[in-house]
């Protein structure tokens, strides 16, 4: 170990004790001897302690800590306080410039334990009432957090979109003849992607492509090609004929589970050498099944029954359900979220800021839900044909009531119920929970389902067929919130919730105006579980809708 990594482990018990509270001249000494240690110009694992005790700015307790490192490779001042620390809050230490207050801050009064958990908070605005934040902070500290995530090799799909298109157009200027598109998790739009990956149709070399700095070549083989763009991401380009490009297609198209259904149902066929990928389910006797179904065999199983559903297209939405504004965490005001909504092109807002429980999120006290209304019933004067909604997003409380007296409640246009606290549930117990909200009379939408952020927390547990058939015998329809950070409900559940008659509301609990285009990453979830415009709630017109929440 290094004289610079035994500094560091000196600066991590300092960020650890400075978290808890921890003594402060402790503190102090152990991030001198950071700084200490680091000036070093021998070894410090090959001194005695006596040596050690000898140095300008090392003391006996930091000595006895060296050699403790030196003897078992660990500290055990360290490892008392990790185990009384989340791995996720540890995560956030090693941050640069967000130091041990403003974390333990963060852990203390949002109850926030993850990175992603974080980020998320700062899209939603949160961090701007804490003491020591401001606007300039969180998106400083947003910024950072955002670079952090894109280093372990994981990704939303909502990260690497942008990324992928840019990539696309550099390959395709410099390879102005070749047959270029996205393959692979980004082309079935899957929720979490490792990589991009790219297929690249061309008789010729591609070599070439690595000669700049946009892409550095880490490793070829059998012209595959793995690359690090110039901000590091990773991809994957596969290079092939253009006389086998349909088949190359399809085949990186495809999951594991998918190939290996389609070619033990058309064992023997040969499907090499296919320029177009169409002619790969010709050949098959197959119609085409896109993209985002073949990821399980049940695509290919409606596929040779004829019965393919014609997918959801974000063309198909037309109104945008579940939105926040300045009223409680939303960075707009109501007035610029209706505009930019019809701005859109869209016929309905439904306003569902945070109910008076989220405190966390300045939930709206009965007082300013009155303010709200008022301006509402203005804007819709205003703003006709085009319609504000007034809804709320409940918080479920922990024993599954909603927030807000029935006498409220009853006078929303829709409630959208969600559970945002107390997430450390057993099956059992958020099932109950969710049961009990759902089965309210006033729930019209069950909010994010289970409460997950990809990447960064899996959700509490949940009977999923308890709760869609819930929503079946209570007329309650099922969020997809199209938050690239949550797509929640999970597409695999879909299926089932269309084969009970719930309707799927693809919903952007946006934040911003920026936040209302999300529905788009929604509706690609949506496609990947068989969702057509009739399973969808917010693809009815305006008069549909009103009659729909009337009921």
């Amino acid at each position: 170990m290094t004289n610079k990594a035994i500094a560091s482990q000196f600066q991590y018990l300092a960020s650890l004790m400075e978290l808890h509270g921890e003594n402060k001249f402790k503190i102090r000494s152990y991030s001198s001897a950071y700084i200490n240690i680091r000036k070093q110009p021998e070894p410090l694992l090959e001194k005695s302690q006596a040596e050690l005790e000898a140095i300008s700015g090392i003391g006996k307790s930091t000595a006895g800590k060296i050699r403790e490192l030196a003897d078992t490779g660990t500290m055990s001042a360290v490892a008392n306080l990790e185990e009384k620390t989340p791995e996720g809050v540890r995560e956030m230490l090693q941050i640069k410039g967000f130091g041990a207050k403003k974390v333990g801050v963060i852990w203390r009064e949002l109850e926030v334990e993850t990175i992603g958990e974080l980020l998320y908070a700062c899209n939603e605005n949160r961090l701007v009432e804490l003491k020591g934040f401001g606007q300039k902070t969180q998106a400083d500290l947003k910024q950072k957090l955002e670079y952090f995530e894109k280093s372990r090799d994981k990704f939303r799909y909502g990260d690497l979109e942008v990324e992928a298109m840019i990539v696309l157009d550099k390959l395709k200027a410099q390879l102005p003849d070749a047959q270029i598109e996205l393959t692979g998790e980004m082309r079935r739009r899957c929720n979490i992607i490792n990589r991009i990956e790219i297929l690249v149709g061309s008789d010729e070399k591609i070599s070439q492509v690595f000669d700049n700095e946009q892409f550095v070549k880490t490793g070829e083989k059998d012209n595959v090609y793995h690359v690090r763009t110039a901000n590091d991401l990773p991809i994957k380009i596969y290079h092939c004929k253009k006389a086998e490009f349909g088949s190359k297609q399809f085949r990186f198209s495809a999951s594991e589970a998918f190939l290996k259904a389609f070619l033990e149902l058309k064992k023997g066929v040969d499907f090499k050498d296919i320029s177009e990928e169409r002619m790969v389910f010709e050949k098959a006797e197959l119609p085409y099944i896109e993209p985002e179904l073949r990821e399980q065999d049940w695509g290919l199983e409606l596929a040779q029954k004829n019965a393919l559903p014609t997918l959801l297209e974000p063309t198909d939405i037309r109104g945008i359900v579940h939105n926040h504004s300045t009223y409680s965490d939303g960075i707009n005001t109501l007035r610029e979220m209706a505009e930019e909504t019809r701005r859109l092109g869209y016929e309905y807002l439904v306003m569902s800021d945070h109910s008076k429980a989220a405190f966390y999120a300045n939930g709206l006290k009965e007082d300013r839900l009155m303010q709200q209304w008022a301006e509402i019933d203005e804007l819709n004067k205003e703003m006709a044909p085009f319609r504000i909604f007034k809804s709320i997003e409940s918080d479920i409380i922990n024993d599954g009531s909603l927030d807000y007296s029935e006498e409220i409640l009853a006078q929303f246009d829709l409630v959208i119920a969600s559970v945002h606290t107390n997430l450390r549930m057993d099956e059992e117990k958020a099932t109950q929970r969710l049961l009990t909200a759902i089965e309210n009379p006033y729930t019209t939408i069950l909010g994010h389902p289970t409460g997950r952020l990809l990447l960064s927390r899996t959700g509490y547990p949940l009977d999923h067929k308890r709760i869609i058939d819930a929503c079946a015998a209570n007329g309650v329809s099922i969020e997809l919130n199209a938050n690239p950070y949550r797509l929640d409900i999970d597409w695999t559940w879909i299926p089932y919730a269309r084969e009970k008659g719930v309707l799927i509301s693809v919903n952007p609990d946006a934040h911003s105006v920026a936040g209302i285009q999300d529905v788009r990453f929604g509706v690609l979830s949506a496609r990947k579980g068989g969702l057509t415009k009739e399973g969808c709630l917010n693809t009815k017109t305006l008069a549909e809708f009103e009659a729909f929440i009337k009921k």
